[in-house]
Protein backbone atom coordinates (compact mmCIF):
# COMPACT_ATOMS: atom_id res chain seq x y z
CA UNK A 1 0.00 0.00 0.00
CA UNK A 2 1.14 3.77 -0.55
CA UNK A 3 0.52 4.89 3.16
CA UNK A 4 3.39 2.13 4.03
CA UNK A 5 5.90 4.13 2.04
CA UNK A 6 8.39 5.25 4.92
CA UNK A 7 8.79 8.92 3.67
CA UNK A 8 5.10 9.32 4.83
CA UNK A 9 6.16 8.70 8.04
CA UNK A 10 7.11 11.08 11.16
CA UNK A 11 5.77 13.89 9.76
CA UNK A 12 3.48 16.60 11.40
CA UNK A 13 1.74 19.49 11.49
CA UNK A 14 2.02 23.04 13.69
CA UNK A 15 -0.94 25.05 13.98
CA UNK A 16 0.36 28.82 15.17
CA UNK A 17 -1.35 32.41 16.10
CA UNK A 18 0.02 35.68 16.02
CA UNK A 19 -1.81 37.45 18.42
CA UNK A 20 -1.69 41.00 18.82
CA UNK A 21 -2.85 44.13 20.64
CA UNK A 22 -2.25 47.21 20.65
CA UNK A 23 -1.66 49.11 23.95
CA UNK A 24 -1.01 52.77 24.60
CA UNK A 25 0.52 53.42 20.75
CA UNK A 26 3.01 50.36 20.84
CA UNK A 27 1.99 47.05 18.97
CA UNK A 28 2.63 43.79 20.79
CA UNK A 29 2.52 40.41 20.05
CA UNK A 30 1.73 37.74 22.68
CA UNK A 31 4.38 35.15 23.48
CA UNK A 32 4.54 32.13 26.07
CA UNK A 33 7.54 30.46 27.69
CA UNK A 34 7.74 26.89 26.65
CA UNK A 35 8.16 24.53 29.48
CA UNK A 36 9.45 21.27 27.62
CA UNK A 37 12.11 20.51 25.51
CA UNK A 38 13.01 21.36 22.44
CA UNK A 39 13.82 24.99 23.27
CA UNK A 40 13.00 24.48 26.98
CA UNK A 41 12.61 28.47 28.73
CA UNK A 42 12.30 29.88 25.17
CA UNK A 43 9.88 32.34 24.38
CA UNK A 44 7.39 30.99 21.35
CA UNK A 45 3.90 32.02 19.51
CA UNK A 46 0.86 30.49 20.53
CA UNK A 47 0.02 26.93 18.90
CA UNK A 48 1.21 23.69 19.05
CA UNK A 49 1.04 20.18 17.45
CA UNK A 50 -2.09 18.99 15.53
CA UNK A 51 -4.04 15.74 16.50
CA UNK A 52 -4.52 13.44 13.62
CA UNK A 53 -8.53 13.49 14.60
CA UNK A 54 -9.19 16.88 14.57
CA UNK A 55 -9.39 20.14 11.59
CA UNK A 56 -7.07 22.98 11.71
CA UNK A 57 -9.48 25.52 13.19
CA UNK A 58 -10.30 23.09 16.22
CA UNK A 59 -6.79 22.36 16.72
CA UNK A 60 -5.74 26.19 16.87
CA UNK A 61 -8.42 27.06 19.08
CA UNK A 62 -7.35 24.05 21.58
CA UNK A 63 -3.93 25.53 21.48
CA UNK A 64 -4.73 28.70 22.46
CA UNK A 65 -7.14 27.57 24.79
CA UNK A 66 -4.25 25.49 26.32
CA UNK A 67 -1.61 27.81 26.31
CA UNK A 68 -3.61 30.93 27.19
CA UNK A 69 -6.86 30.36 28.54
CA UNK A 70 -8.38 32.32 25.56
CA UNK A 71 -11.43 31.58 24.01
CA UNK A 72 -13.09 31.76 20.57
CA UNK A 73 -10.14 34.13 19.30
CA UNK A 74 -10.67 35.06 15.58
CA UNK A 75 -8.15 34.22 13.28
CA UNK A 76 -7.14 35.01 10.17
CA UNK A 77 -5.00 32.69 7.53
CA UNK A 78 -1.18 34.09 7.66
CA UNK A 79 1.11 31.75 5.49
CA UNK A 80 2.87 28.26 5.48
CA UNK A 81 6.16 27.51 6.63
CA UNK A 82 7.99 24.52 5.12
CA UNK A 83 11.16 23.99 6.06
CA UNK A 84 12.52 20.36 6.59
CA UNK A 85 14.52 21.30 9.27
CA UNK A 86 12.52 23.90 11.22
CA UNK A 87 11.93 21.15 13.77
CA UNK A 88 14.55 19.24 15.76
CA UNK A 89 12.22 16.29 16.53
CA UNK A 90 10.57 15.81 12.92
CA UNK A 91 9.23 16.77 9.77
CA UNK A 92 6.22 19.92 11.04
CA UNK A 93 4.70 21.65 8.57
CA UNK A 94 3.98 25.18 10.31
CA UNK A 95 0.38 26.99 9.67
CA UNK A 96 0.60 30.34 10.44
CA UNK A 97 -2.37 32.74 11.78
CA UNK A 98 -3.09 35.97 12.75
CA UNK A 99 -5.19 37.71 15.39
CA UNK A 100 -6.10 40.92 17.22
CA UNK A 101 -7.65 41.58 20.45
CA UNK A 102 -8.07 43.97 22.81
CA UNK A 103 -5.30 42.92 25.92
CA UNK A 104 -7.36 44.86 28.63
CA UNK A 105 -10.39 42.92 28.21
CA UNK A 106 -8.69 39.73 28.69
CA UNK A 107 -7.27 37.34 31.17
CA UNK A 108 -4.04 35.28 29.99
CA UNK A 109 -2.84 32.20 31.83
CA UNK A 110 0.66 32.64 33.16
CA UNK A 111 1.47 28.83 34.17
CA UNK A 112 -0.44 25.86 32.33
CA UNK A 113 1.16 22.31 31.45
CA UNK A 114 3.69 22.80 28.88
CA UNK A 115 4.16 27.18 29.70
CA UNK A 116 6.18 28.35 32.23
CA UNK A 117 4.51 32.55 31.31
CA UNK A 118 2.69 34.47 29.05
CA UNK A 119 3.64 38.11 28.26
CA UNK A 120 2.90 40.74 25.97
CA UNK A 121 5.90 41.88 23.78
CA UNK A 122 6.35 45.56 21.99
CA UNK A 123 7.11 44.26 18.30
CA UNK A 124 10.60 46.13 18.62
CA UNK A 125 11.68 43.98 22.06
CA UNK A 126 10.74 40.53 20.82
CA UNK A 127 13.86 38.24 21.82
CA UNK A 128 14.73 34.63 20.18
CA UNK A 129 12.23 32.64 20.05
CA UNK A 130 11.75 28.93 19.91
CA UNK A 131 11.37 27.32 16.60
CA UNK A 132 11.29 29.35 13.20
CA UNK A 133 8.96 31.71 14.95
CA UNK A 134 10.83 34.99 14.71
CA UNK A 135 10.67 34.48 10.70
CA UNK A 136 6.75 33.94 11.04
CA UNK A 137 6.17 36.76 13.39
CA UNK A 138 7.79 38.66 10.77
CA UNK A 139 5.62 36.99 8.31
CA UNK A 140 2.24 37.71 10.60
CA UNK A 141 2.88 40.85 10.87
CA UNK A 142 2.66 41.97 7.26
CA UNK A 143 0.13 40.37 6.94
CA UNK A 144 -1.67 42.20 9.58
CA UNK A 145 -0.62 44.83 7.95
CA UNK A 146 -2.21 44.24 4.56
CA UNK A 147 -5.26 43.19 6.54
CA UNK A 148 -6.09 46.46 8.18
CA UNK A 149 -6.30 48.09 4.95
CA UNK A 150 -8.57 45.99 3.43
CA UNK A 151 -10.50 43.95 6.07
CA UNK A 152 -12.55 44.82 9.31
CA UNK A 153 -9.99 42.94 11.69
CA UNK A 154 -9.24 46.15 13.93
CA UNK A 155 -12.78 46.14 14.99
CA UNK A 156 -12.28 43.70 17.97
CA UNK A 157 -10.52 46.60 19.19
CA UNK A 158 -13.13 49.31 19.01
CA UNK A 159 -16.73 47.26 19.31
CA UNK A 160 -18.61 50.78 20.29
CA UNK A 161 -17.12 52.81 18.02
CA UNK A 162 -13.65 55.63 17.64
CA UNK A 163 -12.69 59.18 16.19
CA UNK A 164 -10.37 59.37 13.78
CA UNK A 165 -7.69 60.49 16.00
CA UNK A 166 -7.94 57.09 18.07
CA UNK A 167 -7.23 54.87 14.70
CA UNK A 168 -5.27 56.99 13.46
CA UNK A 169 -3.14 56.17 16.38
CA UNK A 170 -3.46 52.70 15.93
CA UNK A 171 -2.82 52.29 11.93
CA UNK A 172 0.09 54.32 12.79
CA UNK A 173 1.37 51.83 15.45
CA UNK A 174 0.92 48.95 13.62
CA UNK A 175 1.91 50.27 10.10
CA UNK A 176 4.87 52.21 11.99
CA UNK A 177 3.95 55.31 10.16
CA UNK A 178 3.16 58.86 10.61
CA UNK A 179 0.46 60.42 8.71
CA UNK A 180 -1.53 63.96 8.29
CA UNK A 181 -4.69 63.92 9.86
CA UNK A 182 -6.66 65.12 7.02
CA UNK A 183 -4.81 62.87 4.45
CA UNK A 184 -5.60 60.39 6.92
CA UNK A 185 -9.06 60.68 7.42
CA UNK A 186 -9.73 60.83 3.60
CA UNK A 187 -7.72 57.62 2.96
CA UNK A 188 -9.34 55.60 5.60
CA UNK A 189 -12.90 56.43 3.79
CA UNK A 190 -11.57 55.42 0.87
CA UNK A 191 -10.84 52.35 1.63
CA UNK A 192 -14.67 51.71 2.44
CA UNK A 193 -14.14 50.17 5.96
CA UNK A 194 -15.59 52.27 8.34
CA UNK A 195 -19.16 54.15 8.38
CA UNK A 196 -20.14 57.68 10.35
CA UNK A 197 -22.36 56.57 13.19
CA UNK A 198 -24.28 60.03 13.01
CA UNK A 199 -23.31 60.32 16.81
CA UNK A 200 -20.26 62.92 18.78
CA UNK A 201 -18.27 62.24 21.48
CA UNK A 202 -18.23 65.38 23.97
CA UNK A 203 -14.18 65.94 25.44
CA UNK A 204 -14.07 68.12 27.86
CA UNK A 205 -12.12 71.16 26.75
CA UNK A 206 -12.66 69.99 23.26
CA UNK A 207 -15.04 70.20 20.57
CA UNK A 208 -17.23 66.99 19.86
CA UNK A 209 -15.75 63.99 17.94
CA UNK A 210 -17.59 62.22 15.32
CA UNK A 211 -17.90 58.42 16.39
CA UNK A 212 -16.91 56.23 13.31
CA UNK A 213 -17.77 51.86 13.38
CA UNK A 214 -16.23 49.48 11.46
CA UNK A 215 -18.82 47.78 8.64
CA UNK A 216 -19.39 44.04 9.35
Amino acid sequence: MEAANPLYKNQGIHVIVSIFTVEKGKTKVLLIKRKNEPFKNMWALVGGSLYNNENLDFGLQREIMEKTGLKNIETYFSGIFDDINRSPVMRMLAISYIGIIDNEKVSILKDTFKTSNAEWFPIELVPDLAYDHNNILNSALNSLKSKILTTNILKSLFPNGFTIPEIQKTYESILNEKYDRRNFRRKLLNLDLIYDTKTEIKFEGNKPAKLYKFKD
